[in-house]
């Protein structure tokens, strides 16, 4: 089909998991979803990946929609026998994305447990030095998600891609250009990190987004700080929290980005339960309008 649709170089999609997107996808398609990523958690393992991607294929069909990348989001630096099988799930994934149309994995960096994040670079280093390569070998690129997972510089979490020092050191020691970011202004603005000015330094590196927004409440934070135990900031579906984002995606357009924004729902403190998919189809309408609404052509 020829896309004479520019707008669609950014896609309006939706997360979805991979135990159930042969059920879910065909309902979401209808109502105007452009891509979906299919996450398969902590494991993709028990999936013949190629028969998987072939049903996939032949749910999308003839349809305008994509498959914009596969999820991992579990710890293949753990020194252990389970970091081990992680690291064979990113093999299997990359080895076999292309069967669903996509040379994007998303997922966790990992982390040394209980460590600050400036010793599980060399790990780092060592693991996705050669996932890297295995990667660019096959026309696949890595995206990194920046949750903290519960983490901070010191301790916790199974995720280093977190803030702007940990990516200094990860893009200084690996500066592939297959390796990037799965972006979201949400985690960063719960560390009261301002989004903007952070996504302007770092555009180039983003290789896909996550569609998920924060509101913080700023008289708690200003009054009582982020430790008195009292709740500060919520994540949100887009289009019901703070962030920008016809400012966010015209940055993208300005700097040449051309890829998918995936909604993550099951987040949002109001749409949620019977709520959530109305949630989430208000998100990708909202998307859309920020993307510049219907296309437009004039013959002059």
């Amino acid at each position: 089909m020829e896309n004479i649709n520019n707008l669609n170089d950014i896609r309006i999609g939706v997360i979805v998991g991979a135990d159930n997107a042969l059920k879910v996808i065909p309902q979401l398609i209808p109502y105007g979803f452009e891509s979906f990523e299919i996450t398969f958690g902590s494991s993709c393992e028990g999936y013949d990946l190629r028969e998987y991607g072939k049903h996939v294929q032949e749910i999308i069909g003839e349809n305008d929609c994509v498959i914009s990348c596969l999820g991992l989001y579990s710890d293949p630096l753990s020194e252990t026998a389970e970091g081990e099988a992680v690291i064979k799930c990113w093999e299997n994934l990359i080895d076999n994305v292309d069967a669903f149309g996509s040379n994007i994995i998303a997922g966790f960096t990992g982390r040394l447990a209980d460590m600050p994040v400036d010793k599980s670079i060399g790990r780092y280093k060592t693991v996705f030095g050669e996932l890297a390569k295995r990667a660019e070998d096959k026309g696949v690129k890595i995206a990194f998600e920046n949750c903290d997972c519960g983490g901070n510089w010191n301790r916790g979490g199974v995720n280093i891609a977190f803030c702007e020092r940990a990516w200094e050191m990860m893009f200084d020691v690996l500066p592939n250009e297959n390796i990037g970011l799965q972006w979201e202004p949400c985690h960063h603005m719960v560390q009261l990190v301002d989004p903007i000015p952070q996504l302007k330094r770092w555009v180039n590196k983003i290789i896909c987004l996550h569609g998920k927004d924060a509101t913080i409440d700023w008289n708690i934070v200003n009054s009582r700080g982020i430790s008195c135990g009292e709740t500060f900031a919520w994540h949100r579906t887009p289009g019901f929290g703070d962030s920008n984002w016809t400012n966010i995606i015209s940055i993208l357009r300005m700097n040449g980005f051309k890829g998918s924004i995936d909604i993550e729902g099951f987040h949002d403190p109001v749409y949620k339960g019977e709520l959530e998919y109305t949630g989430q189809v208000y998100a990708l309408n909202y998307l859309k309008k920020c993307k510049g609404g219907e296309f437009v052509k004039i013959e002059l």
